[in-house]
């Protein structure tokens, strides 16, 4: 016993002094952490300080249903079932099965709800049983912090993201200013396995993150998106893109690149605008023309002969769509019909000899290298170079009108913008400041690619040219007498790559007959341009119509005339009383709808959202509408018997 005691005296003496500080470190270290207190990431605001990106907390809401008192659980489960149900939307009964089922399993990790927002959090927490806390009630909840786009999918992929999926848009680039810095506090482990802060203050406070202030006007972005998705639907069309940018200063008020999916509808696939590089067709005709009339070659007034609209450069065919073709016509009325023949003749005659002429101008206008964003993903233009090994003997040819090219919807743009801005040529911006508690940290400003890309001289003409296209050229189709519009209609037959078909047959690379590019590039007003606007789609059903004057077109139009009547231009008046045929029948047919007595159930599947909120309310139903748009489903059928206080449920696309 004597040396028993010797021993355990020897062994507290060494753990006291010889190993004190080994055994008080690892005590500390069990009992003692620093914890992180994350910053706030920033937000993503659009121009006129509408939210367009957000972190929100969701909650996962669990169950140890061990954890209760089977008394507390019997006398309870009936009240809890009934809450749960009034939430969540299913029956008490489903949720008085799943949780005698889970008691009786001894499930201590039952799912109950799953993202659930911060309000309905507070308020599931009181519901019966669950206000009895982690021990005695069971309750578990989970949280995690999202990151929310309160205008829902609209502009998703420029708004980006910065995740599990990568970095992606506005976030993307800007990862690095909206995490912040996280703090820094000392806890201490209480009882229960709980742990409480040792001081009042943090030992280092986090700092938030930047917020992102971003060109995006919502109202613009807003028309945009539902122009092309509507023209996108309508002609089945595979992908598309639209983008309106402020001539002065290259802000991007709008962008919307949405694309097909196998149930065919459409959703912010990929940024097409920036990321797609592709043949555009005519669009590129005024680039052409440009380098010949400001090389004072030729002048909007020379004569182009087209001769039957079908001529052979080095055995290779150049057709115009107009079967005939135009005959003699000026070089402006060239561009005005897209005669092909024409521009290829121009270019052709004047810079066969010397295509490196032809060359460094097209690289002057910004289509021989990536604009540069911060935003990753840009696409890569190709332009043939006169010194490559790939220059053929149609290379210039085929340039001339938009073919053997490769450029960005963006790149496009931002050529036209250059015109419509008197020559200056301007970067296209998404981003205009960065701003940390309301103070300006850094400013974006406008940045001049290239201050003048043309003369004064030629600039005016193609001004009037572009103008023409639309009053009484290939886009006259889109003419409004109420407001002025300029721009050129684009149709791109798609090249098709060598491939093997389904059959196991080699298909050899060739430009096809059914698959086509949509286009439309331009400005408006066309006097004083306030806004350019580019239109791309692609692969629209051929049968419905598959030239750019047909399907991009109307997009450009329904853009311009909503901004026209909904964002004041300086100085342009329009006329609120001229009456639009289209608008007029839908007035009247609505009109006729909203005085008709009705006694039965009317079908307003196919109207919009609000004629129908207004028709069904007049009549004396109670409506409940989800989503957005026109009403796809609604959950009375035709011709049931009207009864007045009635709930309508209308589901809208």
């Amino acid at each position: 016993m004597t040396l028993f005691l010797l021993a355990i005296v020897f062994r507290v003496f060494t753990i006291q002094h010889s190993e004190g500080d080994k055994y008080r470190k690892l005590s500390t270290e069990l009992t003692i952490r620093q914890d992180t207190v994350y910053a706030n990431k920033g937000n993503v605001y659009a121009a006129d300080g509408n939210l367009l990106a957000t972190s929100m907390s969701k909650f996962t809401i669990r169950m140890d249903v061990v954890a209760v008192d089977s008394q507390v659980f019997e006398k309870n489960i009936v009240a809890l079932s009934k809450k749960l149900s009034e939430m969540l939307g299913k029956t008490p009964g489903y949720y008085q099965r799943k949780l005698r089922s889970a008691k009786k399993r001894r499930n201590r990790y039952l799912l109950i709800a799953r993202n659930i927002g911060y309000t309905d959090y507070l308020k599931i927490k009181q519901f019966p049983i669950f206000n009895k806390g982690v021990y005695k009630g069971g309750f578990i909840a989970e949280h995690k912090t999202v990151r929310a786009h309160p205008i829902g999918k609209i502009a998703e992929r420029t708004i980006g993201y910065d995740d599990f999926r990568g970095e992606a848009g506005i976030e993307g680039a800007f990862a690095d200013y909206m995490q912040g810095e996280n703090g820094l506090r000392w806890k201490q482990k209480i009882a229960k396995n709980q742990w409480k802060p040792i001081n009042d203050v943090n030992e280092k406070e986090p700092i938030d993150g930047h917020d992102i202030i971003t060109t995006i006007d919502v109202n613009i972005q807003d028309i945009t998106h539902h122009a092309l998705l509507d023209n996108l639907a309508y002609f089945e069309a595979e992908h598309g893109c639209a983008v309106v940018m402020e001539t002065a200063t290259g802000e991007i008020k709008a962008i919307s690149n949405l694309g097909r999916t196998s149930k065919g509808t459409y959703y912010e696939k990929r940024n097409y605008a920036v990321w797609e590089s592709h043949e555009p067709g005519s669009t590129f005709k005024l680039a052409s023309l440009m380098v010949a009339l400001d090389d004072k070659v030729i002048d909007t007034s020379t004569v182009v002969d087209t001769e039957k609209g079908r001529i052979y450069v080095n055995n290779r065919k150049v057709e115009d769509s107009h079967r005939g073709g135009y005959g003699k016509i000026s070089a402006a009325r060239v561009l005005e019909v897209s005669s092909n023949v024409g521009v290829v003749k121009i270019i052709k005659k004047f810079y066969d000899k010397n295509p490196e002429k032809y060359y460094n101008k097209i690289a002057e206008y910004g289509f021989t290298k990536p604009i540069g964003f911060q935003i990753k993903g840009e696409g890569k233009p190709y332009v043939p170079n006169p010194k490559d090994k790939e220059w053929s003997k149609i290379s210039l040819e085929w340039m001339a009108w938009g073919y053997g090219v490769s450029v960005t919807p963006m790149q496009t743009l931002m050529f036209y913008n250059a015109v419509a801005n008197n020559g200056v040529m301007v970067k296209p911006r998404f981003v205009k400041e960065l701003r940390r508690e309301d103070k300006t940290e850094k400013l974006f400003e406008t940045e001049i690619v290239n201050p003048k890309i043309a003369s004064d001289e030629t600039l005016a003409k193609l001004k009037k040219v572009l103008e023409n296209v639309v009053t009484k050229g290939t886009a006259r189709n889109i003419y409004s007498p109420n407001f002025s519009m300029a721009g050129k209609t684009g149709t791109a037959k798609k090249y098709i790559p060598k491939h093997v078909d389904e059959k196991g047959k080699t298909v050899f690379g060739h430009y096809s007959t059914k698959h086509y590019v949509a286009s439309f590039a331009g400005f408006f007003p066309a006097d004083k341009p306030k806004y350019s606007c580019i239109v791309v789609i692609h692969d629209p059903k051929k049968e419905k119509g598959y030239y750019g004057a047909t399907v991009a077109g109307p997009v450009f139009k329904e853009i311009a005339q909503k901004i026209y009547t909904t964002t004041p231009i300086d100085n342009q008046s329009v006329d609120d009383k001229i009456e639009f045929a289209s608008i007029e029948k839908q007035y009247l047919s609505f009109d006729k709808k909203l005085n008709k007595e009705y006694h039965e159930i009317p079908d307003v599947r196919g109207m919009s959202g609000m004629d129908a909120l207004a028709l069904l309310e007049n009549i004396g139903l109670k409506v409940q509408v989800s989503g957005a748009g026109k009403v796809k489903s609604q959950s009375l059928r035709k011709g049931e018997k009207l009864i007045k206080g009635q709930t309508i449920i209308l589901k809208l696309s």
